[in-house]
């Protein structure tokens, strides 16, 4: 699976839609590049881009965008709400897929060298990348924006990181680094641009200064007037949306507002955001308002809903959140996603793998799945209604095996790839063979992983499932003492796959703990499975 590094760069035009298209040309035609998103406001007269790559490619990618933005933009003709220093005002590099933030902070300094030669402009570094803690936040870099450049470059404690500490008109200065997921949301008011800041400077970090700071940690925060809307917006970045949260924000622009009797009138995410963030949301409010909701895309509908994102455009899911643009493999090669009758042809090919391992993982995402049916089956009917609180406890965790098992059967099939890999390694000297061989007992190990796991995830699932034999719909009697054997029957096929890789491992004590380990497992699986029947056949109608 090829790393993936997402580059987000803000250009200084969001008016003319020959610039906005140019450097959107520029990016896309880049090889290796794709871009997922072009967000313009004609108010902040700003485009944010979002095009995700391997780390070389999207350093070529964000050179090209700059170059098209040096011939089409110059900045001593630029007016906008937002805050801004250059053409290119900044332009951070953030980890997505198998990618550390240290090897973002090397293409932000790769890229800010290459700029700052080819276009001999000012380039600071920022965020992870910043090389003094002054210059760790963007609104410390950009203090005073563009029209305060040509005296800032004049002093020594803002030299730049790259490039001449000379002013250029027509550009500008450009910040460059390396971040989290940053989101761009904001909140929509009917109210005046001033009353809409007064509650940003409220909420966020940096508040009103040193001595009155704000509410909400890794915000930053801004009241402004969109005029084609006819609305003020508090318009927030979320630097960390694990320690701030969407709805986080949301609901505290609603308590700030009602303080000053404003109404609120929804929300806008500005290009993409992570499915954690809105899934996060989802919990949330599910929480706060007693709800009962599985799958995920009733869950995100909710919060479309709830926060009002689709308030100004339509907000569409598949276009606005990142997973759902950038797949993690090809969806036709995964086993998950072929139809029954082409899984178990290939079950049937002559070839090691998928084997007994998927087929284990498979049979036993099956079993979870009929227990959640069974909980489904029982919860809202009146004649259960007595059991409502019950099934909304039990119903989740089938729910959420299924899917972790039927991921498994893939992992599985994939599993022994590292084994398989560190066996074409050289064995020409000493040193290769030890490499060699410390690399196919960390693959023998990964194989021993997959099936352990599997058996982890199904002993977790017995104690719901001795509740629902003695409580659920008993019409559905079978499915529950199919899907006792068959969580059974996968505990009982991860056993034996874990035995076959643990034969050719080394280290003893992991050979012994393991082996202890699923043989616990098996036997409790086979302890679980006997009483969940005998509960099942001692109810009657």
């Amino acid at each position: 699976m090829p790393q993936l590094v997402e580059c987000v760069p803000n250009f200084s035009e969001g008016n003319s839609q020959e610039v906005i298209d140019a450097i959107s040309r520029a990016i896309a035609q880049t090889p290796g590049c794709v871009l997922l998103d072009v967000d313009s406001g004609r108010s902040t007269n700003r485009t944010v881009y979002t095009f995700v790559g391997q780390p070389n490619d999207v350093v070529e990618g964000a050179l090209s965008a700059a170059r098209a933005a040096a011939r089409l933009i110059d900045m001593s003709k630029h007016k906008g709400e937002h805050p801004r220093m250059g053409a290119l005002d900044v332009c951070p590099f953030i980890p997505v897929r198998d990618v550390s933030m240290d090897e973002c902070v090397l293409c932000a300094q790769a890229f800010g060298q290459r700029l700052a030669e080819e276009l001999e402009v000012p380039v600071y570094l920022y965020g992870e990348a910043a090389r003094m803690a002054s210059r760790q936040t963007l609104p410390a870099i950009r203090a005073g924006e563009y029209e305060a450049l040509p005296e800032k470059l004049k002093r020594a404690e803002w030299a730049p990181d790259f490039g001449p500490a000379t002013f250029v008109p027509s550009w500008g200065a450009t910040a460059t680094g390396a971040r989290k997921f940053l989101i761009a949301f904001n909140i929509n008011l009917l109210s005046t641009k001033e009353q809409a800041h007064r509650i940003a400077l409220n909420l966020r970090e940096q508040g009103r200064g040193k001595d009155q700071p704000g509410l909400l940690k890794k915000v930053q925060g801004i009241g402004w007037y969109l005029d084609e809307k006819n609305l003020a917006q508090v318009s927030t970045n979320l630097l960390d949306f694990e320690v701030t949260a969407l709805h986080t924000i949301y609901e505290e622009t609603c308590r700030e507002a009602q303080e000053l009797n404003l109404p609120v009138v929804g929300s806008q995410l500005v290009g993409l955001v992570p499915l954690k963030a809105v899934l996060d949301a989802a919990t949330f409010y599910c929480e706060k308002e007693n709800l009962f909701i599985l799958e995920e895309e009733h869950r995100i509908r909710l919060v479309v809903n709830r926060l009002g994102l689709d308030s100004l455009s339509p907000f569409n899911p598949k276009e606005r959140i990142i997973e759902y643009l950038v797949p993690e493999g090809q969806p036709e090669q995964c086993l998950v996603n072929k139809s029954l009758g082409a899984f178990v042809r290939e079950v049937g090919a002559r070839s090691a793998a998928p084997g007994g391992g998927s087929v284990a993982a498979a049979v036993a995402a099956m079993g979870a799945a009929l227990a959640s049916m069974v909980g489904l089956m029982t919860y809202g009917r009146r004649q259960f209604e007595h059991l409502d609180a019950e099934m909304r406890r039990l119903i989740p965790p089938f729910h959420k095996a299924s899917a972790q098992l039927a991921a498994l059967v893939d992992t599985d099939a994939q599993a022994f790839a590292g084994y398989l890999e560190a066996l074409k390694l050289p064995k020409n000297t000493p040193e290769q063979r030890d490499r060699r061989t410390a690399a196919m007992q960390d693959g023998l190990k990964q194989a021993v992983a997959v099936p352990l796991s599997l058996a982890e995830t199904v002993a977790s699932l017995w104690p719901m499932l001795q509740e629902l034999a003695l409580c659920g719909n008993l019409t559905c009697r079978s499915d529950l003492q199919v899907a006792a054997k068959a969580l059974e029957t996968g505990v009982f096929g991860a056993y034996f796959n874990v035995l076959t890789n643990l034969k050719d491992i080394t280290d003893k004590g992991f050979r012994d703990q393991t082996r202890q380990r699923v043989s616990s497992l098996l036997q409790d699986a086979q302890t679980q499975a006997a009483l969940v029947l005998d509960r099942l056949e001692a109810r009657r109608e």
